[in-house]
């Protein structure tokens, strides 16, 4: 969904996410609700568990395909935004949620190319049409709960084609999952730097379950797992991939172990987290691009990331007043290019130097905005 009406006036200042507010939705979090792939799944998730009943189903769109567990970020981007609302003691937290495209793509680690943002509007369009019925929460009086992720999205575009900002209204069972008590867990922003679709998945098996108990963590047969994940593809295929996930066993924060189980029976994926067995050094971190680099930390203080912590969001602001019209983030991305040329042009004070530099490029160039 579009819209080009250069009247409609967005509210664009939603809280930024920062690596140590990211939120994911507890109920989302080990049920078979997403695709487990990139390619478009065409085939729905048919899941209940024969003990206590609970069932998902998962129905893609034909032209769209299901919404993957990487669509899910949009999702924890979401929740962390309104968590920020919460601590924020902010009334009235809202169900749609204007936004720069840029800042929810950096908070969850992606890149801003042109590709990245149709990507996005994608994504957005799978997690509007994938339809979902569940008996988790399901409203009261009513045997399910029938749903999309988002109920709509909406991107203001210029002349050219460009986004001037989104909006996207979260689902009503989506939204109360996060205000509800207990509704949300902490994740570690190593997540986003997850490639494969079952480890993504793995990983937030493992902090609902095992990132509050002790040294024993949490253990699970490999053909529960797969029932529980919604993979497509045979059982040995599955248990293929989670013996090689075990073995390399590189999720962020979890350790993982494959045990053998009673003669017969299947193995157990037993995962724990690192501190509880004091192995405290997490795997190797993927290569940080350019633009998000952190700039050293004087002794004994910690580097922040560039853009969520350097640039305050009191100072995004302020340059849009004092010189609106430009493009903050597209400005940004020539501050960054210029002052990570040369290590000597790095700034004592990131954001009154890029205060700076916008005030001499508008000053050169503010005849082109007429």
């Amino acid at each position: 969904m579009s819209s080009n009406n250069p009247d409609r006036q967005l509210n664009l200042f939603v809280p930024l996410v920062s690596d140590g507010s990211l939120r994911d939705q507890r109920d989302t979090m080990e049920r078979p609700f997403f695709s487990l792939s990139k390619n478009k799944r065409l085939k729905p998730i048919e899941y209940q568990n024969p003990r206590d009943g609970v069932f998902v189903t998962v129905r893609p769109h034909p032209d769209y395909g299901m919404a993957t567990i990487w669509d899910a970020d949009i999702l924890i981007w979401a929740a962390s935004v309104i968590c920020e609302m919460q601590k924020r003691k902010i009334n009235d937290l809202p169900r749609t949620l204007h936004f720069q495209p840029y800042d929810l793509l950096r908070s969850i680690r992606r890149g801003t190319s042109g590709a990245q943002y149709q990507r996005l509007r994608e994504a957005l369009w799978r997690l509007r049409s994938t339809d979902i019925r569940t008996n988790i929460r399901a409203p009261r009086g009513k045997k399910e709960a029938n749903f999309g992720w988002i109920s709509e999205w909406t991107d203001l575009v210029d002349d050219q084609g460009n986004s001037k900002g989104m909006s996207l209204t979260l689902s009503e069972w989506f939204f109360e999952g996060i205000v509800r008590e207990g509704g949300i867990l902490s994740i570690d922003p190593r997540y986003f730097d997850i490639t494969g679709g079952r480890e993504r998945w793995l990983y937030r098996v493992a902090r609902k379950h095992a990132g509050g108990n002790g040294a024993e963590g949490f253990a699970i047969s490999l053909p529960v797992l797969f029932e529980k994940s919604g993979a497509e593809g045979t059982y040995r295929r599955f248990k293929f991939e989670i013996l090689k996930v075990a073995k390399a066993n590189a999720l962020p924060g979890y350790h993982l172990a494959i045990e053998a189980a009673a003669s017969g029976e299947e193995p157990l994926l037993r995962m724990t987290r690192r501190e509880m067995l004091g192995d405290d050094a997490p795997p190797a971190p993927p290569r940080t691009p350019r633009a998000s680099r952190a700039k050293p930390a004087p002794m004994g203080q910690a580097a922040l990331p560039l853009r969520s912590a350097i640039l305050p969001e009191a100072m995004i602001q302020k340059i849009r007043q004092d010189f609106p019209g430009w493009d903050v983030y597209a400005l940004q991305a020539q501050f960054d290019a210029w002052i990570e040329d040369r290590d000597e042009r790095q700034p004592d004070n990131y954001p009154s130097a890029f205060y700076g530099f916008v005030k001499q490029y508008h000053a050169r160039h503010r005849h082109q905005l007429r």
